[in-house]
């Protein structure tokens, strides 16, 4: 497909998209206020807590591209995923905080339609080609949408974010017997949760869910307190912190990809 996009293919019928893992800017250092800060909002290391999942069978589809340049999970045409609520867009502008991530003018309408052009359509076609690879050998497939988020974001959302945030779009994007499953991981674990919160699942998850042509997709976020420390005010100096080598939620993350795998199996 391209040279930024990893895919780890298996033959069980789930599919781990981790859009937001990676950390190149194309080579557009130089345009960003700071590479640091355009790598700030990365869900650091998602791609290593999920990398056991290979192992059971899954596929996994990765770029390597940072979510500054281009943000593979929103709205191709711009709109907003969550109208009247601040978030970021295609090709941000702005960390979650509001620190601008441009020394000068953003993209523009033709520079935007360029990445999507670059980075976004092979991701996703990516994504598509191994979801219906996986559609004609399984009635039904799975795709888990990964992703991180620090634990407190106060532009974003108030107080703490719960260490599990579960989202299907209110119930469309996959069966209810999925997300009831994964949320009973979840209770069952001890860590907080919450299903259809504040974060209902981007543009992956809606676009692909289609639950009545086999396609259950459903997104995580996790809170990132459950892998990694979280500075009071992360610097250069201090951010990204280390992955937890063992993480406590590590086993909790194993327990919901079985669940996802005996959820598709079943309807196989």
């Amino acid at each position: 497909m391209s040279d930024f996009v990893e895919i780890t293919r298996g033959t069980a019928p789930l599919v781990i998209g981790l859009p937001h893992t990676g950390t190149e800017l194309a080579g557009r250092d130089a345009e960003f206020a700071l590479p640091w800060l355009a790598r700030f909002d990365t869900d650091w290391w998602v791609d290593r807590l999920y990398g056991f999942a290979a192992g059971l069978g899954a596929t996994l589809v990765r770029t390597r591209i940072s979510r500054s340049v281009i943000d593979v999970n929103r709205d191709p045409d711009g709109a907003s995923l969550y109208p009247g609520m601040t978030t970021t867009g295609l090709c941000p502008t702005e960390t979650f905080d509001g620190a601008p991530l441009y020394a000068g003018a953003p993209p523009d309408a033709a520079e935007i339609a360029r990445r999507r052009a670059a980075y976004f359509a092979p991701y996703h076609a990516a994504l598509a080609s191994e979801i219906a690879r996986l559609r004609a050998r399984h009635p039904g497939v799975v795709l888990y949408d990964a992703h991180a988020i620090r634990s407190r974001v106060p532009r974003l959302f108030a107080g703490e974010l719960p260490q599990f945030n579960i989202g299907t779009d209110g119930g469309t994007t996959c069966a209810p017997a999925l997300a009831a499953a994964i949320a009973k991981v979840c209770a069952a674990s001890g860590f907080s949760h919450v299903v259809n919160g504040r974060f209902r699942g981007g543009w992956t998850t809606r676009y692909y869910g289609q639950p009545a042509a086999g396609i259950h997709a459903i997104q995580m976020e996790l809170a990132m307190r459950g892998f990694m420390a979280e500075p009071d005010a992360p610097s250069p100096a201090d951010w990204p912190t280390p992955l937890d080598p063992a993480p406590a939620i590590a086993p909790v993350l194993h327990a919901i990809i079985e669940a996802c795998l005996a959820f598709a199996r079943k309807i196989s």
